[in-house]
């Protein structure tokens, strides 16, 4: 499973002009699922991301995590995470997951956030989505499950 997150000031996304979710200072997280994902993949990813300490502490030093400063989540699937381009010019997505899998991994990525006290928003799965942002710093950190060991 791999998660790119960004530490955000602002986020939100939209499908056919239609907002379906927002959110102020906190990560947007786009969510990739492969193939071989597993319970111990989600969980650690959970784990990473809601304990990040990217935020910004009274010395200017990235020391607080999501909760310390009361941030929120907004999660978008993201198939194309997956990509692999080792070979010519259009990338191969083999190593994502199949729908099924990947649309319940995703929900209980959110579900396992919520039960951890957090708010979070979310995109529709599958569908064509427009993400906006104003990333903060920039921040942006990568989780790739499959880097655990």
């Amino acid at each position: 499973m791999k998660a790119v997150v960004q530490r955000v000031a602002q986020a939100s996304v939209q499908v056919d002009g239609q907002i379906t979710g927002q959110i102020g200072r906190g990560f947007l997280v786009l969510l990739g699922v492969h193939t071989e994902d597993t319970q111990e993949d989600l969980d650690y990813v959970v784990k990473k991301v809601t304990g990040l300490r990217i935020f910004e502490d009274e010395n200017e030093k990235m020391n607080l995590s999501l909760a310390d400063v009361g941030g929120s989540l907004l999660v978008v699937s993201q198939f194309t995470l997956l990509a692999s381009t080792k070979k010519g010019n259009r990338p191969s997505f083999i190593q994502a997951g199949p729908p099924e899998m990947s649309e319940a991994l995703y929900e209980e990525f959110m579900e396992k956030c919520r039960n951890m006290g957090f708010h979070v928003e979310h995109g529709i799965f599958g569908a064509h989505m427009e993400v906006s942002l104003i990333n903060s710093g920039p921040v942006t950190i990568i989780i790739d499950s499959k880097d655990r060991q």
